[in-house]
């Protein structure tokens, strides 16, 4: 996932430093990050979604978390990642991992911390940038924040996707297409 942001981040930066007679419209790195964003979040949605309320409590070890802990965890760290990337006071990233169980109310903290992003994602790459704070003990941005919003939501994916294949279930990436 990293190689995937920082090629899209190059691919940005080089085609800004191209000369061109005429330039062609480009996306800004927020817009463009939005997508992958938007259909990764979409899949985690789904998943929590067709998942057995049973299964919530499923672990595949004892050292990782259940499915429904993961679930919150995505919900938690989105509003956390996305309240920094607003120049907002977040919420701990364990919130809604600490304080909601159950499907619906974790699928419904999922679609919140959803709709919330929805706002970081539409800042300007300048307004983004313009946000400076620490987190994580390093000097970042509101772009990092949405970036590494991504990047962390496709690596809990990873995790629903092997969570659901061990327990024969088709993960929403790889089902078929509604017609």
């Amino acid at each position: 996932m990293i190689r995937t942001i920082s090629l899209l981040s190059l691919a940005v930066l080089l085609g800004a430093a191209a000369p061109r007679a005429v330039a062609p419209a480009s996306p800004s790195t927020i817009s463009a990050d939005k997508a992958i964003w938007t259909s990764t979040i979409g899949y985690i949605t789904t998943a929590a979604e067709q998942m057995p309320e049973s299964l919530y409590t499923y672990r595949p070890v004892a050292t990782v978390r259940t499915f429904g802990e993961l679930i919150a965890h995505v919900a938690g760290s989105q509003h956390m990642f996305c309240a920094a990337a607003l120049g907002e006071k977040p919420a701990a990233e364990n919130d809604v991992e600490k304080n909601t169980t159950g499907k619906a109310a974790l699928v419904a903290a999922l679609q919140a911390s959803t709709a919330y992003c929805q706002k970081a994602y539409a800042m300007s790459d300048a307004d983004a940038m313009k946000r400076q704070f620490k987190m994580f003990g390093m000097d970042v941005n509101g772009m990092w924040a949405v970036l590494e919003n991504t990047a962390h939501d496709n690596e809990h994916y990873g995790n629903i996707v092997t969570y659901m294949r061990m327990l024969g279930m088709v993960p929403p990436s790889s089902q078929p297409a509604p017609k």
